[in-house]
């Protein structure tokens, strides 16, 4: 089950950078490419900062954490016997968007996002698929730890 984990986080991190490198090579920096008008767009631009740009322009800080993170996440991953299936996928999917967006912390000093949403005329921060991944592997998270709480309740 751990070799699944890898796996997945693998193949998380690398179709987020293969999404990044469509990106700068197809856009411009800054350039906006609408594909739904008043619902979805592509942007490329630079986030030097965590979620909502938290800690802008500390990508050493963001470095640190993201490598904090990946091994200790990864020494949980080493020492544990067993998994469900929702785990094998949430911590594939965080190791994965972890991964994906210390590579370009490491390499780009930020961040590369690319999707912008508008939802009732508000503008979503733009995000990446790395984004993506960790946000979905920390709801799955939730899922099988309210789960769990609720299974030993009855």
């Amino acid at each position: 089950m751990k070799k699944r984990i890898y796996v997945i986080s693998i193949l998380i991190c690398f179709f987020d950078q293969f999404l990044k490198h469509l990106v700068t090579t197809n856009l411009v920096y800054q350039e906006t490419r609408v594909i739904l008008p008043h619902f979805f767009y592509l942007r490329y631009i630079k986030n030097t900062g965590g979620a909502w740009s938290i800690l802008a322009s500390n990508t050493g800080i963001l470095i640190l954490i993201g490598i904090f993170c990946l091994f200790g996440f990864g020494y949980y991953i080493q020492k544990k016997k067993e998994f469900t299936k929702i785990e094998v996928i949430f911590w594939g999917f965080l190791l994965g968007g972890i991964l994906g967006n210390l590579i370009d912390r490491i390499f780009y000093h930020g961040v590369i996002d690319y999707l912008g949403f508008i939802l009732l005329s508000y503008y979503f921060p733009i995000f990446n698929f790395a984004d993506i991944a960790i946000v979905c592997g920390c709801f799955l998270m939730g899922i099988e730890l309210v789960g769990d709480e609720y299974g030993k309740r009855k």
